[in-house]
């Protein structure tokens, strides 16, 4: 009888916890974000699309080098974003003598439904996807920022990171209660914490039904939700960032990389991340860039200096 009425309270407790314990909307006037405005797109490269393993098309665009080039990068830009958005970034590492293809994620841009993904892991056999299809040329390296940056490390922690020769992961989310992370965070995304933790639990146990639910609401602007993606449902937001045992996850990543963070990043706590890899033990340099926000990480001329530097840096 007592079994029972444990069994009962903890099945009462997770469905409460996935059905009231989702995110919560931000107010209108906490609904701030929109940066494709204030980016010059004139030059922006037109959208080409490859296919996905479930027969969706995904966009992506490509960015040929000035001279010819055996060189590659392939971004991916953060939360709630399109490809749009790392546009100044790639322009510069184009410059630099790469091919640059810039995607738009699953869920996002033109990449299919905004804010969904089939299933936890579809973005990493998109990536393999478009390898697959694009051929990019020579070395690649792959650079992603933000939740992009949170989806790089996932990749280069699994079984296909050597589709990669190198990593470079530009402020990524290493996820909620980390050293890096920070309150401010919330002030951009409510997360459904309580919404999470049911549906890990279901997760572990081979029941997926209720992860088409969303876990995550940005702080876009009533404008940018024309554009931009505002909700994550559970699928896409566990794709893009690394596992839970993010520490193991660095320690698994055997290819090169580098991370480079703004040393004035209010998203994130700078000096967690040169915490976190060195207590891990990871030879993976941490480098923090002076008078450099969250945001500016793919648009600001001095960010966007010290990342071509360390892309050729691998060269």
């Amino acid at each position: 009888m007592a079994f029972t009425l444990l069994l009962a309270a903890l099945l009462l407790a997770l469905t409460v916890s996935i059905a009231f314990g989702g995110p919560r909307p931000h107010p209108p006037e906490r609904r701030f974000y929109d940066p494709l405005p204030r980016l010059d797109l004139s030059t922006l490269p037109p959208l080409r699309y490859f296919r996905a393993r479930d027969g969706r098309d995904l966009a992506y665009r490509t960015y040929e080098p000035t001279s010819p080039s055996d060189r590659s990068i392939v971004i991916l830009h953060g939360s709630a974003n399109r490809s749009e958005n790392v546009h100044p970034l790639a322009q510069a590492l184009a410059g630099a003598g790469f091919q640059v293809h810039a995607l738009d994620l699953r869920g996002h841009g033109h990449s299919g439904p905004a804010g969904e993904a089939d299933y936890v892991g579809q973005p990493e056999d998109d990536l393999e996807d478009f390898l697959r299809d694009a051929k990019p040329r020579g070395e690649r390296t792959l650079i992603g920022f933000s939740a992009g940056g949170g989806f790089a490390l996932r990749f280069a922690s699994g079984a296909r990171q050597h589709l990669f020769g190198r990593y470079l992961l530009l402020a990524p989310l290493l996820g909620e209660g980390t050293p890096a992370s920070h309150p401010a965070d919330r002030n951009w995304v409510s997360v459904g914490a309580w919404r999470i933790a049911g549906l890990n639990l279901l997760n572990a146990l081979g029941i997926r039904y209720f992860n088409r639910l969303p876990v995550l609401i940005f702080a876009v602007s009533e404008s940018g939700r024309a554009q931009l993606t505002h909700t994550y449902t559970y699928n896409l937001a566990i794709s893009l960032r690394p596992p839970r045992d993010y520490r193991g996850a660095i320690r698994s990543a055997s290819q090169p990389m580098q991370v480079l963070v703004g040393a004035a990043d209010k998203v994130f706590r700078p000096e967690g991340f040169t915490q976190i890899f060195r207590e891990v033990g990871s030879p993976t340099p941490v480098v923090l860039l002076p008078e450099v926000g969250h945001g500016d990480m793919t648009t600001r001329a001095s960010a966007i200096k010290a990342v071509v530097e360390a892309a050729l840096s691998g060269v």
